[in-house]
């Protein structure tokens, strides 16, 4: 039987996502089993810790700890719960995430026969319209740890050390399955040769396209950008699939007004009229205009939200959002 410190050393390795001492310690209790003469529960367990250390597919066990060291500089770990169908979004684009979805969850099968699921996977379109929620989403619905890049810790003045860093984080990729999520990815991703182009940031994305290219772990890459015009070409080939993101149509936005609003609202709100209204506006301005309203009904005491609130925070957003598209924002 493990010794107390030897279960609590498990305990804390498995904790803080350490397979290394996880592993080492695992052998010490097996090593202390055929000692006490325990021989075939010995041969049991290091058989158990062989299976386990070349489990490096998509089934493998995620650990459960957050990024330490370095990475912790790197990394911003977090386990959300979103679900697809909990998005607004046109079928398209549902299909192409719904696609992503079944391929992981067939990885093993995919695999055997000497393909490979999608996993590389690159988000443009304007702010606001979903792509780090589709991010948070592919990681709730694979049960995988979400694990965004901190790019204020990835970027940094000193030549080659950006670079480094990035090498990190892909050999990350390989030690914890995960939905690996690079945002506003433009700051490293834009073209080589335009004006403001430094070497550095030149050298940084020559290493993204020979790290992402010889990425053979389970994890999801997945980097999203406001402005793909400015992407370096190169980028496109390395990604498996490309997912354009759009502003919500009007009938999107009753979608997202009724889900948000609706269990709340009087009778006969004209939802269309409104939509009409939230034009030209995000998935998330419109669904800021709805909590603006819900907060404004707590601090009333309302108990139902009114057409006329609702209208009055929408137009509140349009006029924020002109005046942002005036400065270029």
């Amino acid at each position: 039987m493990a010794s107390g410190e030897q279960l609590k050393a498990l305990l804390k390795s498995h904790a803080e996502g350490d397979d290394d001492r996880f592993f080492s310690v695992a052998m010490q209790v097996a090593a202390h089993e055929a000692r006490l003469g325990h021989g075939r529960l010995a041969e049991e367990l290091r058989t158990l810790i062989d299976r386990a250390k070349s489990q490096t597919g998509a089934g493998a066990p995620v650990p459960i700890g957050r990024p330490r060291g370095e990475l912790a500089n790197l990394l911003e770990a977090s386990y959300p719960g979103a679900r697809l169908g909990q998005m607004v979004l046109g079928e398209e684009l549902r299909d192409q995430i719904r696609r992503v979805i079944r391929e992981q969850r067939h990885a093993g099968r995919i695999l055997e026969r000497g393909l490979a699921p999608r996993r590389k996977l690159l988000l443009t379109g304007p702010p606001g319209t979903g792509k780090t929620l589709t991010a948070s989403v592919l990681a709730g619905e694979l049960g995988l740890p979400l694990l965004q890049v901190r790019l204020d810790g990835l970027i940094t003045k000193y030549m080659g050390e950006t670079a480094a860093k990035l090498r990190q984080i892909f050999e990350a990729t390989g030690r914890t399955r995960g939905v690996y999520f690079f945002d506003e990815f433009d700051a490293i991703g834009s073209q080589r040769g335009l004006a403001n182009d430094v070497g550095e940031i030149r050298r940084v994305l020559n290493s993204f396209l020979q790290m992402i290219e010889q990425d053979r772990s389970h994890s999801l890459v997945i980097a999203a950008t406001n402005h793909p015009g400015i992407l370096d070409p190169a980028l496109f080939r390395r990604f498996d699939d490309i997912l354009h993101y759009e502003l919500p149509d009007r009938t999107q936005i009753v979608q997202v007004l009724r889900a948000r609003l609706a269990s709340q609202a009087v009778k006969r709100i004209r939802w269309r009229s409104l939509a009409n209204l939230a034009a030209g506006l995000s998935y998330a301005e419109v669904v800021r205009a709805a909590d603006e309203v819900l907060k404004d009904a707590l601090i009333h005491d309302r108990s139902l939200v009114r057409e006329a609130d609702i209208r009055t925070m929408l137009k509140e957003r349009q006029t924020i959002a002109d005046k942002l598209a005036a400065r270029g924002v």
